[in-house]
C-alpha cells in the first residue's frame, strides 16, 4: 500500500510525463509546419523579388500551397498519434487570419509592398508567440526573434536587398525553427 504523500507524487509524475508527450506531438506536428511555410515563404520572398508585378500571385500560391501542405501533414500525422491537427476549425480560423490581415494592411493601411513584407512576418510571429503562452515556450522564442529580425530589415536593410533579406529571416527562421523544435 502508498500512503496519500506517494500516491499525490506518483500522479504529479504522471501528469508531467502527459504533459511532456503533449507538448512533443504539438512540437512534432508544429515543426513539420513551420518548415512547410519556411520554405513556401523563402520561395514566396525570392519569386517576388525577381518578379515584383507577379508579387500578389506567388503569395496567393504560397497561401494555397501552405493550406493544402498543412491538410496533408495533419492526415499523415493523424495515422501516428491519432490527433488531427487541421479540421474545419483550423481551416476557417486561417481563412479569418488572412481576411483580417488583407483587410488591416490592404485596406485601411494601404502598405507600401516594404511595408506589407514587414506587417505579414509580424502580424504571423505575434501568433506563434500568443500559441507559446500554452504550447511552449519555443514559439515565442521564434516569433519574437523573427519579428526583431524583420524590423532590424526593414529599418536598415537597403531597398532593393529587402526581401532577399526577408526569405532568409523569415522563411530561413521559420526552418530554423522548425529543426529546433524536431530537437525539444
Amino acid at each position: 500500500m502508498i500512503d496519500s504523500k506517494e500516491a499525490r507524487e506518483a500522479l504529479s509524475e504522471i501528469d508531467e510525463m502527459v504533459r511532456r508527450v503533449r507538448q512533443s506531438q504539438t512540437y512534432d506536428i508544429a515543426s513539420l509546419t513551420m518548415i512547410l511555410w519556411g520554405a513556401l515563404v523563402f520561395a514566396g520572398n525570392i519569386a517576388t523579388w525577381l518578379w515584383p508585378r507577379e508579387g500578389d500571385y506567388f503569395w496567393i500560391a504560397v497561401y494555397v500551397a501552405g493550406l493544402a501542405g498543412m491538410f496533408a501533414i495533419s492526415a499523415l500525422t493523424q495515422s501516428r498519434t491519432g490527433v488531427r491537427s487541421f479540421d474545419l476549425r483550423v481551416l476557417v480560423a486561417y481563412l479569418l487570419f488572412f481576411a483580417f490581415g488583407y483587410f488591416c494592411s490592404a485596406l485601411l493601411g494601404h502598405f507600401t509592398p516594404r511595408q506589407q513584407g514587414t506587417f505579414w512576418p509580424i502580424y504571423f510571429m505575434l501568433f506563434y508567440s500568443m500559441a507559446g503562452l500554452w504550447f511552449g515556450y519555443a514559439f515565442i522564442a521564434i516569433g519574437v526573434c523573427i519579428s526583431a529580425l524583420t524590423l532590424i530589415g526593414y529599418y536598415f536593410v537597403a531597398g532593393f536587398s529587402f526581401l532577399p533579406w526577408m526569405a532568409v529571416v523569415n522563411g530561413g527562421g521559420l526552418i530554423l525553427g522548425g529543426f529546433w523544435m524536431r530537437r525539444s
